[in-house]
């Protein structure tokens, strides 16, 4: 493996696909051999294959991590050109990862008594690996999708609601239509934006602490290029380095984009 420099508990390395898996039609689920530093929940890295056609790495957040054996574990929406390139990796074939990136879930201390976890889509992935920095702690999960779920392995919550838009399994609509935050004492979300939005909308109006993982194009992932600004009641923040999780009272999601 190609180690770089390692700043600030981050690192570059040229690393090698130990897994790949179809999870549907638009989900994959990546795993690569990783030497650096251990990431949080939360965190991300931009990933991009050694042999590309597109000048800038995605990022990814961190589906899984296992210390033991150097596995890194990511899931990933295909979206476009760059994405497309990393669904087609092959078990063997190299990519460059940078990171971890970012700011995590429990920057700001977890709250005692229970907590809400909250999911659309893909966004499933950093709160699926939040779990196991939860510990003993109770949690209910929530996690919506368009048909089938997936990414549910590995965690015990304290109940898990699912639901999909087409019926296929749980509840059927989106899982906004059941949920309240009323009765956790925090809320942490990872989804489509106007999920997010929703979602605050609940929080402030019952006053409970809410937290959203944003999520913008990067082009550095190290906050020197200002290419991926969040508006914020305190000014402009960096979604790589400030974020990309956000309380929800820093975030005036009107003009968030």
């Amino acid at each position: 493996m190609q180690m770089g420099n390692f700043l600030d508990e981050k690192s570059y390395c040229i690393c090698e696909c130990i897994d790949h898996s179809i999870l549907d039609n638009e989900i994959v689920s990546l795993e690569f051999a990783w030497p650096g530093p251990d990431p949080k929940a939360g965190q991300f890295f931009l990933v991009k294959p050694e042999r590309s056609s597109v000048f800038l790495a995605r990022p990814l957040s961190v589906a899984g991590w296992k210390r033991e054996s150097g596995l890194l574990c990511f899931l990933l929406a295909i979206r476009g050109r760059g994405t497309e390139e990393l669904a087609e990796l092959k078990i063997g074939e190299k990519v460059a990862l940078t990171g971890p990136l970012g700011r995590g879930w429990a920057y700001d201390g977890i709250p005692e008594g229970l907590i809400a976890l909250v999911s659309g889509g893909v966004g499933i992935a950093p709160l699926a690996f939040f779990t196991k920095e939860l510990g003993t702690k109770t949690y209910d999960f929530y996690a919506g999708f368009r048909s089938a779920p997936f990414g549910l392995e590995g965690f015990k919550p304290h109940s898990l609601i699912l639901s999909s838009e087409d019926g296929f399994s749980g509840l059927k609509g989106r899982i906004l239509d059941h949920f309240s935050p009323k009765p956790y004492s925090a809320v942490y979300a990872c989804g489509p934006e106007p999920m997010l939005k929703n979602i605050a909308v609940l929080s402030r109006e019952l006053d409970v602490p809410c937290y959203v993982s944003l999520e913008r194009h990067m082009a550095c992932g190290t906050g020197a290029c200002l290419g991926c600004t969040v508006k914020t009641l305190n000014g402009n923040k960096r979604c790589c380095v400030d974020g990309p999780v956000f309380n929800i009272k820093e975030i005036n999601f009107n003009e968030s984009e």
